[in-house]
């Protein structure tokens, strides 16, 4: 049964101390991020139990209560409309930004605060990456089959314009983020895939639309912003209004034209035949490394950072080879969380946790088995990774072999990455490997937890001597 999004948000709000406790509230694909106050109001174990809540996240800037795709949206639209009388959405963002600041400060790196804030640019283009693939690979089954050829060119167009403007949404993102005026952003990005780029030349060659792709257009509004925010600062009211938004589109949008373009294009081709090559001559070592350190990005939250890569590959090839490799993490950790379930038979309120979190584990969603069952026995976590590491070594594998597995859009992962797998020898082929993958996970992940993972099955109570 559904959980009403309404009834979800009113039984979180008062467990996280309350419409005054919270400072700022937003989302990611699977967890609401809140910023609060005063953390030592959280009633934690009671928001743990309640239904639909599938874990608890604290990176230190951020309270992030973990609910799953298509969930957490419906959500935090209800959790915003009940924070609403507390003071109204301007006061609300305003101390949103104050604590989250504060909370970066204290306890975030430069790499850290760098990368989450990169990752923020891509996480709210996720929804569009999942539709516009799952139409891309529903269009190329058709194709393949050759069914419905008066159909096919209308999903091609569905699938791929966003593909084609994802400069324009990385720009405006990127303005937005880093504290400039997002349609200047993404009028500066806009410059990558303009037609008429055809005609300027750069380094002795003509550019390309789309040259350099989300990396150049990510460079052009980042480069944009500090522009805008240089003029705002020195330029009186009268001129502001005229030349601020005239240079910041002029000067970055030259320097994307005649150095961003083919330096991120450069950067761009060497990132796709670094891993045609990596998959095709070190495919297993590779899948074994990506596959096994997944699980603490996760944990450190900073998996999103790869992000820009999975979307330069998906606008180089149509698919990013990397997700179905780190994708194995998932089901490492699936298998090591089933071998908990089987050696602690009789430590109730543990099983009935990885009874709960278990499907979200098949469908991806690893949150709640590493929080709330391998990372804190410690051991299993550590042999979940030995899983991931299993099932990327296989994908890797086979990629040597040449039967590349890759993915056309970003977000999904387990089981419900099947709909958007690619590859070049073909729907079933690939979809075998995958799955092949998924099973050495599992497998590999159940016996390292069950033999190495230091759990102590529980034994009945030694009778009293006489």
């Amino acid at each position: 049964m559904h959980q009403d999004p309404r009834a979800t948000a009113t039984a979180i709000l008062p467990l996280v101390g309350g419409p005054a406790n919270v400072v700022s509230a937003a989302h990611c694909v699977t967890r609401l991020r809140l910023g609060l106050a005063d953390r030592s109001r959280v009633r934690e174990a009671a928001l743990r139990a309640l239904p639909g809540v599938l874990g608890i996240v604290e990176d230190g800037t951020s309270y992030q209560i973990v609910l799953g795709p298509g969930v957490v949206g419906r959500v935090a639209e209800e959790f915003d409309t009940l924070l609403a009388p507390a003071g109204g959405a301007a006061e609300l963002a305003a101390r949103g930004a104050e604590l989250r600041a504060a909370n970066r400060r204290r306890n975030a790196t430069p790499l850290k605060t760098g990368l989450r804030r990169v990752a923020d640019v891509f996480v709210p283009l996720i929804p569009a990456l999942i539709g516009c693939g799952i139409l891309a690979g529903v269009g190329g089954l058709l194709a393949n089959l050759g069914w419905l050829p008066g159909f096919t060119p209308a999903l091609t167009v569905l699938s791929s314009a966003f593909m084609a403007l994802i400069a324009v949404f990385v720009g405006h993102n990127t303005a937005k983020e880093f504290g400039g005026t997002p349609v200047l952003g993404g009028a500066v990005a806009a410059v990558v895939v303009y037609p008429g780029v055809a005609k300027v030349s750069a380094f002795g060659a003509a550019l390309a639309p789309g040259q350099g792709g989300v990396l150049g257009a990510l460079a052009a509004a980042l480069l944009g912003t500090y522009v805008e925010k240089w003029c705002r600062a020195r330029l009186p009211g009268t001129l502001d209004v005229l030349l601020t938004p005239t240079l910041t589109v002029l000067v970055p949008g030259l320097v994307t034209l005649y150095v961003l373009m083919y330096a991120a294009g450069a950067a761009a081709t060497a990132l796709g035949t670094a891993a045609s090559w990596l998959l095709a001559t070190t495919g297993a070592v590779a899948g074994l490394l990506l596959g096994g350190l997944f699980l603490p990005l996760v944990m450190l939250g900073l998996h999103q950072a790869l992000i820009p890569l999975h979307a330069t590959l998906i606008e180089q090839r149509g698919h990013t080879v990397l997700l179905p490799l780190l994708a194995m993490a998932g089901a490492g950790q699936v298998g090591a969380a089933a071998a908990v379930y089987v050696r602690l038979r009789h430590d109730t309120s543990l099983r009935t946790t990885i009874r709960s979190a278990l499907p979200a584990g098949l469908l991806g969603i690893g949150e709640p088995l590493i929080y709330g069952v391998s990372l804190p026995l410690g051991r299993p976590f550590l042999t979940a990774c030995v899983g991931g590491a299993a099932g990327g070594a296989f994908v890797g594998l086979f990629a040597m072999l040449g039967t590349e597995v890759g993915a056309t859009a970003i977000g999904p992962s387990g089981w419900a990455l099947f709909p958007l797998l690619a590859g070049g020898s073909g729907p079933a082929a690939t979809a075998a490997v995958y799955a092949g993958g998924l099973l050495t996970g599992y497998v590999a992940g159940f016996a390292a937890t069950y033999w190495f993972g230091r759990l102590e099955p529980d034994r009945p109570a030694a009778p009293p001597p006489p």
